[in-house]
């Protein structure tokens, strides 16, 4: 059986909710729900687009905790609450992932726990060995 890492952003939702930033086994990284939020302060605004920007930032950095590079990302997942931002929140995934194209699914949802986030994104990497 692969060993099994798992990444903590150390928010207090994590243990109430019971969930990790991410989660290593072998060589696939999942990275969970992630939103413009830096201890408690949101980022970006109410502007979609640096939302976004941010939320694959800490993608970005929770992947190199685990091993792992944009380069490694297969398939991300972007809900959103207004889907009439999608070329905002699109370009912010260009910018992060246009030369790797991963598989994504941009779907609009009703609301998130905090109505200030406009954008929360998932993703999976897998590390090539």
């Amino acid at each position: 059986m692969s060993k099994r890492t798992n990444y903590s952003s150390g928010s207090p939702w994590e243990d109430v909710v019971g969930y990790s930033r991410a989660v290593r086994v072998g060589n696939v990284v999942e990275v969970t729900g992630t939103v413009a939020d830096d201890k408690g302060e949101l980022v970006g605004g109410n502007d979609p687009y640096l939302q976004a920007k941010f939320a694959l930032q800490k993608i970005r950095g929770v992947l190199e905790q685990a091993g792992a590079r944009m380069e490694d990302v297969v398939r991300t997942r972007m809900f959103v609450t207004d889907i009439t931002q999608w070329e905002a929140i699109g370009r912010a995934h260009q910018e992060a992932f246009g030369h790797i194209k991963p598989c994504t699914t941009m779907v609009q949802v009703s609301r998130f726990i905090d109505d200030k986030y406009l954008v929360e994104i998932e993703a999976t990497a897998i590390i090539s060995e």
